[in-house]
């Protein structure tokens, strides 16, 4: 999936399955996702992987720690802050250590959608083929240093922001979570609410790792 010119630089879709649900897979679902959960996280976390970094995951914060998204995220977020530094005082991004944090987010990306009910298919671990359309734009050549250098306040609004939409989709995805065990399908206005949670929530993640300069859009479009 390439980014369209004039687009956000990370785009995110998921394959609808609203109907014909797997009542099996998604009763459950939190444990099929554990290993997935201890590599890349659960949906909706967002972590600041800088210098005092913040950590804020499932409506709880923690000041002064360095953390991340499950193991893999944890490691992502140590190379966002060696990156700040290097774009922070050379301009530069390392390749290496930007490619790392690309995988991360397109492993995460195609987990989360497992996680929150959105699919039954299970994701593959790393690389895959997956119902979910996720995009990065090319690693920026010239950057804004400024907007790295202050990242974490930049990013503070969208994380006060997501911690009451992150409330209010964890209560639609535990009703759609009875819903699919009595009904066979997820509600299709949460069904959509769900996508625009974890789209928003994986651009501003993104953003806080650096793998780009321009501002989120307060949006679940």
């Amino acid at each position: 999936m390439a980014i369209a010119p004039g687009a956000y630089p990370l785009t995110y879709d998921v394959d609808a399955q609203v109907t014909d649900r797997n009542r099996m897979t998604v009763a459950f679902r939190i444990i099929l996702a554990i290993p997935h959960l201890l590599l890349v996280g659960a949906p909706g976390g967002v972590s600041i992987g800088l210098p005092a970094g913040v950590f804020f995951n499932k409506g709880q914060s923690q000041f002064g720690s360095i953390g991340g998204n499950g193991i893999l995220g944890a490691v992502a977020g140590v190379m966002a802050i060696i990156s700040w530094f290097s774009i922070v005082f050379t301009g530069n991004e390392i390749k290496g250590l930007y490619d790392f944090r690309s995988y991360y987010l397109r492993w995460r990306a195609r987990a989360v959608a497992y996680t929150a009910l959105l699919r039954d298919d299970y994701p593959p671990f790393g690389e895959g083929a997956y119902p979910v359309q996720f995009a990065l734009g090319e690693m920026p050549t010239v950057r804004d240093r400024w907007s790295v250098g202050l990242r974490l306040i930049y990013a503070l609004p969208h994380a006060i922001v997501l911690l009451f939409v992150g409330i209010a989709w964890v209560i639609t995805a535990i009703i759609a979570w009875f819903a699919i065990l009595f009904t066979g399908a997820y509600p299709d206005g949460m069904y959509k609410f769900g996508i625009g949670y974890l789209r928003w929530s994986l651009r501003v993640e993104g953003y806080v790792l650096l793998m780009y300069d321009t501002y989120p859009p307060f949006s679940l479009d």
